[in-house]
């Protein structure tokens, strides 16, 4: 199996899992029970929010709230800011914003009565700083910004887009989805007031994920109940997915320059290899403007549905956008918005590496497609 959907899951680290299963059969006390087990629990879930947010930059790590994935992030991100304000004002998000930020906005619009901007974005994905400036103004209270999109790897230069803000929001919050950025990208989060991460996408268990919101602005928070994680989020803390993760955030910065290296290389190949092939145009941004871990391709010819199985009957897999859209029909919004003819948006191929991918596995993918390309366009002409 050659596995290049790294960007909608990633294989559980071994020791991620196995800090999970002890945690689950060993150390399995709920945290906010009074006996010492549950207690020394408690101190190693605090112990890990401590190095999370050394990893994020954050200042505290009273700055951490723990969930259950990037989409919880997301959807407290909006919720926990925007009802403590007297004054809604306008939400800007970006045109190719993941649903779970995206369509989260469209609803503050209907529920909250809040004016929603969608800013536009250029021919590589990412935000157009020009338009953004052209909508920001003393009306905004809030703006969702991406880090890394999660189709094309496009990195946002969000320190430029924190400046605009200040210079022509000054009360509006940032947020930054992370999902895909996070130890991936050199980021530190005092350069926004919200930030939002998946376990699942480094390696870490599924069903865990954290939002850090920098201390000082109002936030509400998320669901209510029991009072757990300062009363912003209730609900008895998932201590094996928590710890499980915070072994893969360990990982990471252990050595995560040599682990972007890797990624990167793969994805450079890759790159090399599909020059290649006639009619391949590659949708992701340059090498120094996207992240490493991402590589968006057209297939002229060959609808990225048919690629995708066809890659799978060799046991190569690999995806056509973002997982979270994978079973709904129609465009990517994504390369809608970026401008792309509809014939490379209907033969886009999403490659997206693992630090644990090999350039053998690269190259033998590269070997498949310039078998099976050229058979799938004769198929298609019959």
């Amino acid at each position: 199996m050659i596995y290049l959907d790294n960007s909608a899951t990633t294989r559980t680290l071994d020791i991620a899992a196995e800090t999970a299963r002890r945690y689950m059969s060993d150390s399995f006390f709920n945290s906010g029970a009074a006996y010492s087990p549950a207690v020394g629990c408690e101190k190693d879930i605090n112990a890990a929010r401590v190095r999370l947010a050394s990893a994020m930059g954050a200042s505290s790590s009273d700055e951490i709230i723990f969930t259950s994935g990037g989409t919880e992030s997301n959807n407290m991100a909006f919720y926990g800011s925007l009802l403590p304000m007297r004054e809604k004002g306008r939400i800007i998000v970006s045109a190719v914003e993941h649903p779970s930020v995206y369509e989260v906005a469209r609803e503050m619009q209907k529920v909250m009565n809040t004016g929603l901007s969608i800013a536009k974005v250029d021919s590589s994905g990412k935000v157009d700083l020009n338009y953004l400036e052209s909508i920001l103004d003393n009306d905004v209270t809030f703006v969702s910004i991406m880090q890394v999109n999660n189709e094309t790897g496009a990195v946002n230069d969000i320190v430029a887009v924190r400046k605009l803000m200040k210079l022509k929001a000054p009360r509006a919050l940032l947020h930054v989805d992370g999902v895909q950025g996070f130890l991936k990208v050199p980021f530190d989060v005092k350069n926004c007031d919200l930030y939002s991460i998946s376990g699942h996408k480094f390696h870490g268990p599924k069903g865990v994920g954290a939002l850090y919101v920098r201390k000082g602005i109002k936030f509400a928070g998320g669901q209510t109940g029991g009072g757990q994680e300062r009363n912003l989020r209730s609900g008895t803390l998932n201590t094996p997915g928590i710890m499980g993760m915070d072994s893969a955030v360990s990982f990471y910065v252990a050595s995560r320059e040599s682990l972007w290296q890797n990624m990167n290389e793969c994805k450079l190949q890759l790159k090399k290899r599909l020059g290649k092939i006639q009619n391949v145009f590659v949708n992701s941004p340059d090498t120094n403007e996207s992240a490493p871990q991402l590589l968006n391709v057209s297939f002229i010819g060959v609808r990225g549905e048919v690629l995708l199985h066809a890659l799978e009957e060799r046991r190569i897999y690999v995806s056509t956008g973002s997982a979270c859209s994978a079973k709904k029909q129609g465009k990517s919004r994504v390369l809608m918005e970026m401008g792309l003819p509809q014939n490379r948006q209907e033969s886009a191929i999403r490659f997206s590496f693992s630090p644990f991918n090999t350039l053998d596995e690269i190259n033998k993918t590269a070997d498949v497609l310039e078998e099976i390309i050229p058979m799938l366009r004769r198929f298609k002409r019959r």
